[in-house]
């Protein structure tokens, strides 16, 4: 890991020149690591570029704590939810009462409501509350941005996710709902007393109860992201290589205009070549 190439917090890359639009980017080259290895499904390779609002902040926000606690839902909840601010629609409501809100909203019995969580031991009393309540439940073993996405295509039968991940797929992630039109609230989760005063002794103190929606989790003024499927997704098919031609399947989106393109490539690997690091020379 410590060869792989990459960039690197606060990296400046292009030309830079005078007068040059400057845009914030966050990336994932394989979101799903697990999944690609061992061919299933989940995986892709995403990239966010967002133009920076006015003053010193960036457009994706760079949450230095290792976890954070998040909570997506499709565009129905989330108008709902800004029309009435009373809605538990959060992190810190119990995932009961999300799920009976949510439920009454797509008009779904909480039973019908179906719940996607990561398969981790720390998220475990929420995978036991959905099962005691009763609603679907769809655990996954990695890829959690497709799963933050899913709840607001209309291609998938999620509709909620929910569970600990990590925060720079909770960027990326903000910046695709932003462009869907879904929502989600997140708040920092320290693992421990060690990290949390780590935290505060960085001066996010004050943030750590703080709940973070889309907007400020990807807060500028335009916002871009493509992704390409490695293997199946409830966003994208995977990626497909039969004799000499690879098939790739990807989406560009936008948040100014709300345009959701999605293209399928076919790659001539006569011409366009795979290198291996297994490779010498």
């Amino acid at each position: 890991m410590k060869e792989a190439p990459g960039l690197f917090k606060g990296e400046h890359v292009g030309l830079w020149r005078e007068g040059s639009p400057r845009y914030d980017i966050a990336l994932d080259p394989i979101d799903g690591t697990t999944n690609a290895s061992k061919g299933l499904p989940n995986s892709i390779s995403c990239i966010a570029a967002a133009l920076p609002p006015d003053g010193p902040d960036n457009a994706l926000q760079d949450i230095p704590a290792f976890y954070m606690n998040k909570l997506a839902y499709p565009q129905m909840v989330r108008k709902a939810w800004i029309e009435d601010h009373s809605l538990p629609i959060s992190v810190n409501a119990s995932i009961g009462e999300v799920l009976k809100i949510a439920g009454k909203l797509l008009s779904k019995a909480v039973r019908d409501v179906v719940v996607v969580i990561l398969d981790r031991p720390r998220n475990q009393n929420l995978i036991d509350d959905v099962r005691r309540i009763g609603a679907q439940l769809r655990m996954i073993s990695d890829g959690d941005i497709t799963a933050a996405l899913a709840p607001a295509l209309n291609t998938s039968e999620i509709d909620i996710y929910a569970g600990i991940g990590g925060p720079p797929e909770g960027a990326l992630s903000a910046a695709a709902l932003r462009c869907l039109g879904g929502g989600m609230k997140s708040k920092i989760w320290p693992r421990d007393e060690e990290e949390k005063q780590s935290l505060i002794d960085e001066g996010w103190g004050d943030k750590l109860d703080k709940i973070y929606r889309s907007a400020d989790l990807a807060r500028g003024q335009d916002i871009f992201i493509a992704a390409t499927g490695i293997s199946d997704s409830p966003l994208l098919r995977g990626m497909h290589v039969r004799g000499q031609t690879a098939t790739t399947h990807s989406v560009l989106m936008r948040d100014k205009s709300k345009t959701i393109r999605f293209l399928e490539t076919q790659h001539d690997l006569e011409y366009k070549r795979i290198y291996l690091r297994s490779e010498k020379g």
